[in-house]
């Protein structure tokens, strides 16, 4: 991006923000003008396009109410049932955060918007974090997921996939990424992330940025270097692509650039081989300014072990984007991971918002009639509270809430910032109580701190990965390895120290078993992320998740199980 092009970007934003509630009537006005004479909003409003009639007619909805409409012309039916504008394929979400996947309608302006947006988030980190005159390429994770044929004829793919496949993203490639467009269409996740890994040594030199779009794929990349730094050395070394990897298209895009180069192989050698990875990226890849992806969210667990081996360099996380709208961009790109938020961009969408009560102590539950209460705009947001947000876009969804519930933390002009709190459906519920994604978050993040003076924060054993699950087959529970077995059983308690108010008077009444610790092998969360990508997930989109429903995935981890702690008392 040009000096000119970022200042452009810094600019719009500034006129973005200072019109916020403009542009949204806007943006309300031009979807329901298109789109008042759909089969779907012509129920509700009759052809006409006033503002107040939208807000009082048309309902708040999830994805299970427009499911029927959207498998109507997933089936071959013409797209006018939701949304005039021709449906040029299907967005597939991950699936990984809360539940199965969802399909999403995509027409030819969502591209045009994401380059838009892109050229929005991008700025703010130019002007911190970039050096304009300084030539370099961006070692950034790509992953490719299949595309699926629809009975209609349409495509549906990831959101990520559908950005890889962009002419404008194509023709940026060679000069702005590391990664050859054969590996990131490489059907083999482990044999893509091999070789971006390998073409970002070879070109180590020129990565000014190392990322990916989520956190967790990026430390994953590290750990798999860990394992796989010696093939990738000597690969250099040779100039020859190990025999490991099969797919023709990586081979022929590696024979373009490979040639041995031992004096390479040796430094690699040299900074890998040793007793601490402390610091490892930055060593590896010296003029690298910052690490990109995103750390809120089900992603903060993951930056303690990237701070670890990143040498100092910045976490920054740029975007809040779902399959449903492009949101919100990180508008101060140097904070800290655990201060970020994102200030909402009024172009992108109509936004509207849930309000979301506090029911107990730090804890967060949605208010249970959302027909009595009223949608609060984009610009009358309050500092502090909680809200879920509630998306109208241009590709036919209406008052659809996304799941995620956010926090005010202030405005940026007229537009307000928020932080990412939790998806509302991530909650385990063994009775009657409910323990939220936040709820869990901060306890776990309490009892780790026991671990932390042994040193196991900078370690996978006991990692901040943890996934949770209602045991409801007998009265209650959760279970782990042989660290120190007093300083576990502590942790057990500490977890349920922390909890909320309702879940501790359950738990005094044996409503709920004793908490149970599991600890699980090296790689049994690697081990959960593979099962994902082999059902599909895109390795780019996989978050791990906090609530575990399947018993495929269940028993991944409990197969792999090495130690197994209880809460010796009731936290009341």
């Amino acid at each position: 991006m040009a000096t000119n092009e970022y200042e452009g970007g810094l600019k719009m934003i500034e006129e973005l923000t200072t019109n916020a509630e403009q542009i949204q009537d806007e943006v309300l006005r031009e979807i329901l003008s298109r789109n008042a004479g759909t089969e779907y909003l012509r129920g509700f409003l009759h052809g006409q396009t006033d503002k107040q009639l939208f807000k009082k007619n048309v309902p708040i909805v999830t994805y299970e109410d427009l499911k029927p409409y959207i498998d109507r012309i997933v089936n071959g039916e013409t797209s006018d049932i939701l949304l005039a504008e021709p449906i040029t394929g299907f967005f597939l979400s991950s699936g990984t955060s809360g539940g199965q996947p969802k399909l999403m309608p995509v027409t030819a302006q969502v591209a045009k918007k994401w380059e838009l947006f892109r050229g929005l988030y991008e700025s703010p980190v130019i002007k911190y974090l970039v050096d304009i005159n300084q030539a370099g390429k961006r070692m950034e994770l790509m992953f490719a997921r299949p595309e699926v044929e629809t009975p209609s004829g349409l495509m549906a793919t990831s959101v990520t996939t559908s950005i890889f496949k962009g002419s404008g993203f194509r023709a940026s490639l060679p000069k702005l990424y590391t990664s050859p467009s054969e590996t990131i269409f490489c059907p083999d996740p482990n044999q893509s992330l091999y070789c971006q890994l390998l073409f970002g040594l070879i070109q180590r030199e020129e990565v000014v940025m190392i990322g990916s779009f989520f956190a967790s794929t990026v430390l994953r990349a590290i750990k798999f270097l860990e394992n796989h730094w010696q093939e990738l050395r000597y690969d250099i070394k040779t100039g020859r692509l190990s025999h490991q990897i099969t797919g023709s298209r990586c081979r022929n895009a590696a024979s373009l650039v490979m040639k041995p180069n031992p004096e390479q192989a040796d430094l690699i050698e040299n900074i890998c081989n040793c007793k601490s990875w402390d610091g490892i990226i930055r060593k590896l890849w010296p003029k690298a300014r910052y690490i990109a992806g995103i750390c809120t969210g089900v992603m903060r667990q993951y930056t303690a072990e990237l701070e670890f081996y990143s040498g100092g360099l910045p976490l920054v996380s740029s975007l809040y984007v779902s399959s449903e709208a492009f949101c919100g961009i990180n508008i101060e790109p140097l904070c800290k991971p655990s201060d970020v938020s994102y200030t909402f961009l009024p172009n992108m969408a109509y936004f509207e918002f849930l309000p979301v009560k506090n029911e107990r102590d730090e804890s967060i539950e949605m208010k249970s009639n959302d027909e009595d209460t009223e949608l609060v705009d984009l610009v009358n947001v309050k500092p502090g509270r909680c809200y879920e947000l509630v998306v109208t876009n241009s590709t036919g969804l209406y008052r659809y809430k996304v799941g995620d519930v956010l926090m005010v933390s202030g405005f940026h002009n007229n537009a307000p910032q928020f932080q990412f709190v939790e998806r509302k459906s991530v909650v385990l519920s063994v009775d009657m109580e409910k323990t939220s994604e936040t709820d869990l978050f901060k306890a776990v993040t309490e009892a780790k701190a026991l671990l932390n003076p042994l040193g196991f924060i900078l370690t996978e054993l006991l990692d901040l990965k943890y996934t949770s699950y209602a045991d409801t087959s007998s009265v209650p529970g959760e279970h782990c390895k042989e660290l120190d077995p007093k300083i576990m059983v502590e942790c057990c308690f500490k977890i349920e120290e922390s909890l909320h108010y309702t879940y501790k008077i359950y738990r005094k009444r044996n409503i709920i078993a004793a908490l149970e610790i599991k600890v699980v092998k090296q790689g049994s969360f690697e081990a959960l992320m593979d099962y994902c990508v082999s059902k599909g997930t895109s390795l780019s989109q996989y978050k791990k998740p906090s609530c575990i429903k399947s018993e495929e995935a269940l028993n991944i981890l409990d197969s792999r199980v090495t130690g197994k702690y209880f809460s010796p008392k009731s936290p009341l």
